[in-house]
């Protein structure tokens, strides 16, 4: 008798979202099985990279990750197309850490500038991304909403703390938020609940359950990640239901295993090498937990996460 694999019959169906405008507006979700259980439902969307460019040179990257962007570190718009036009982006990450109120402090409305400047300046979707910081997170999430209203911008991190301010702007304006909550189901879930009381659609909400890098908070990310596909999809928690964004490149790529060259740490081998696992492995991790949109930082992980996903996905 032949062998017959046992499937899982899915109640629910993960929200379709979709980014930007245009030609190359971008979609997520519509999953209808867990991730890459492709002999079980449907993934009609799949996962997407967001390639990471900041509004400001970093000056504590690890040699690695500075190499393939030297030439444009500091003009975010260069740096933003040199990912769209050599390196095939379908989407970006603006991440604004230069409004860090314990970093450089820079003022709303010169941030706010950059990022408009760099949603203007390409035509794959961009995903805006805060400090976390609610006051200042606050003030130029509403500035760049005002300013790029209708281009369906994704702005987060929309935290409890300041999602009324933030929400009532993306739906002013008619942008995604990105609801992110510390690594916990029930605090996702209250927040998407908040995003839609407040008015937010249920077509404009991604889901941060916040990253935590290889060794450092993964197990605990993926746990969250998978009890949330679980209700989602067997459960049918409607609050669930929504594409999850995963920011890889900027918690990999900041642990000392991935800073650390080969003259302080020989043992660790090869420092190029080991930052660009150190970023497959939890992307490809968190893909495999759940993850829509993952956003990265090297070209050469990049590229081996969509070589896993076109793998998985064709069998």
């Amino acid at each position: 008798m032949a062998y017959e694999i046992s499937k899982l019959d899915y109640s629910g169906k993960i929200r379709e979202i979709t980014l930007g405008s245009g030609d190359k507006a971008v979609k997520v979700g519509g999953d209808t099985c867990y991730p890459f259980y492709l002999f079980e439902g449907e993934m009609p969307n799949l996962p997407k990279i967001a390639m990471e460019v900041y509004d400001y040179e970093p000056d504590d990257w690890a040699e690695a990750a500075v190499e393939p962007f030297k030439d444009v570190l500091g003009d975010p718009v260069a740096w933003a197309k040199k990912c769209v036009d050599e390196y095939g982006a379908e989407l970006i990450t603006l991440q604004l850490r230069s409004i860090d109120p314990n970093g450089l402090n820079r003022n709303s409305e010169e941030a706010a500038e950059i990022a408009v400047n760099v949603i203007n300046a390409v035509d794959v979707p961009v995903i805006v991304w805060g400090v976390a910081n609610h006051e200042k997170d606050t003030e130029v999430l509403r500035l760049i909403a005002e300013k790029c209203e209708g281009k369906n911008v994704a702005l987060g991190p929309v935290e409890e703390g300041d999602y009324k301010q933030i929400g009532a702007g993306a739906i002013a304006y008619k942008h995604v938020v990105v609801a992110s909550s510390p690594i916990d189901i029930n605090l996702a879930k209250q927040l998407n609940i908040l995003l839609g009381n407040l008015g937010v659609g249920e077509d404009k909400i991604l889901v941060d359950p916040t990253t935590g890098s290889l060794g450092y908070g993964l197990e605990y990310t993926y746990s969250v990640m998978e009890r949330d596909r679980m209700a989602a999809l067997t459960q049918e928690d409607e609050k669930l239901q929504y594409p999850i964004i995963c920011n890889v490149g900027y918690e990999t790529w900041k642990v000392k295993e991935s800073k650390l060259t080969e003259e302080e740490e020989p043992k660790l081998g090869d420092a190029k090498k080991r930052g660009i696992l150190f970023e497959s492995v939890t992307a490809m991790s968190l893909l495999l937990a759940g993850a829509n949109i993952l956003v990265m930082r090297h070209p050469e992980s990049i590229k081996l996460i969509k070589k896993m996903i076109d793998g998985l996905a064709s069998g």
